[in-house]
């Protein structure tokens, strides 16, 4: 794999190389904004939501999945994502998105607690609310990466996969 140099930078409006769409390299700590930009992806998409974690269809993990991954490593349960602006986020634009957003689905995830059933989340009053939270910052996160925000979320094997190359 080469390096990019600045002049090919996507902060220049140029994509970078890609795999599976989603740039590589770009930012510093891509790996993280990869696992954010999953959950966030999964987190957004009420179909998804009834047709894969309600239908129980494996490889993508659950609720509790998607949320670990958006906090896990970057401890956005702890901090604002301000504080990534530059390595995960490009701008604070996406970090407010985030936050809004982390904050919403914690809030749930604390009412209804970590082992809940799918639908203890889906069914929570406050869900539709975190879902449109995470629809807002998955479609800025992605369009910045030069992606289709609408595409269906890749598994998790897919997101390994992708966070392994390079």
């Amino acid at each position: 794999m080469t390096v990019q140099s600045s002049e090919k930078s996507s902060r220049r409006g140029r994509r970078s190389s890609t795999m599976g769409g989603m740039p590589l390299n770009d930012m510093p700590w891509w790996r993280w904004r990869s696992n954010v930009r999953s959950a966030l992806h999964m987190l957004s998409d009420p179909a998804f939501q009834r047709d894969v974690w309600l239908a129980g269809v494996d490889g993508f993990g659950d609720v509790t999945d998607a949320v670990y991954r958006l906090v896990e490593d970057t401890w956005l349960d702890n901090w604002s994502a301000e504080k990534y602006v530059g390595t995960i986020f490009r701008d604070s634009q996406e970090a407010q998105l985030v936050d809004t957003a982390v904050l919403r689905v914690l809030r749930i995830m604390h009412q209804v607690g970590p082992d809940a059933p799918v639908s203890a989340y889906l069914d929570h009053p406050a869900w539709p609310e975190a879902v449109r939270s995470a629809r807002d910052a998955h479609l800025v996160l992605a369009s910045s990466d030069g992606d289709d925000p609408d595409e269906v979320p890749r598994t998790l094997e897919v997101l390994r996969i992708m966070t392994r190359a390079a």
